[in-house]
């Protein structure tokens, strides 16, 4: 005789970790996007599809793992918001080298007819030179200011980059062992 209630039981937890499953699977790729679009925190969403894992009743992670990633996480979160400025001071740069290289990011993925590397890497650093001619800076001042911002973003984004792929690893490692 079959129990129809530990097979709807069953039932239920599947879809709940299919469910589960497909939202860590949306959470790496916006994650992953995150990372080059400052509008999204890339690994703090990347490390939701972690919890999401070890919510389903397939797949158990060690605890220590996700407190590691999430100090990990909290790290690179934090080092996002100082590397950029400490690249920019360093040059000699200002907050307009900053902002300039955020707004010139945002124009050149969402409205640049180059290609995407290109985009990400050619207008952050317009950006930075016009933000710092703005802000009073002469033409050579302004040129390094801009070179100092650019590398502290594009070191930002590799940061970035690099935890949400491990995070995307073992999520899948995980998973699928």
């Amino acid at each position: 005789m079959v129990n129809f209630e530990i097979l709807s039981d069953i039932l239920k937890s599947l879809k709940m970790d299919i469910f589960l499953i497909i939202a860590g699977i949306v959470c790496i790729a916006v994650g992953i996007a995150g990372c080059v679009l400052p509008v999204l925190p890339g690994p703090p969403v990347a490390y939701i599809a972690l919890i999401l894992l070890q919510l389903t009743s397939s797949t158990q992670l060690h605890i220590s793992l996700l407190v590691i990633m999430g100090l990990i996480v909290l790290a690179i979160t934090i080092l996002d918001y100082v590397v950029p400025v400490w690249g920019t001071k360093k040059f000699g740069g200002s907050k307009g080298g900053s902002w300039g290289s955020t707004i010139g990011l945002i124009i050149g993925v969402f409205f640049s007819p180059l290609s995407a590397l290109t985009s990400i890497i050619l207008f952050p650093f317009i950006g930075a030179f016009i933000g710092e001619i703005i802000y009073g800076k002469k033409i050579n001042e302004a040129l390094r200011a801009a070179f100092g911002s650019f590398i502290g973003f594009l070191t930002g984004v590799f940061m970035k980059i690099a935890v949400s792929l491990v995070i995307a690893f073992m999520f899948f490692y995980y998973w699928l062992t």
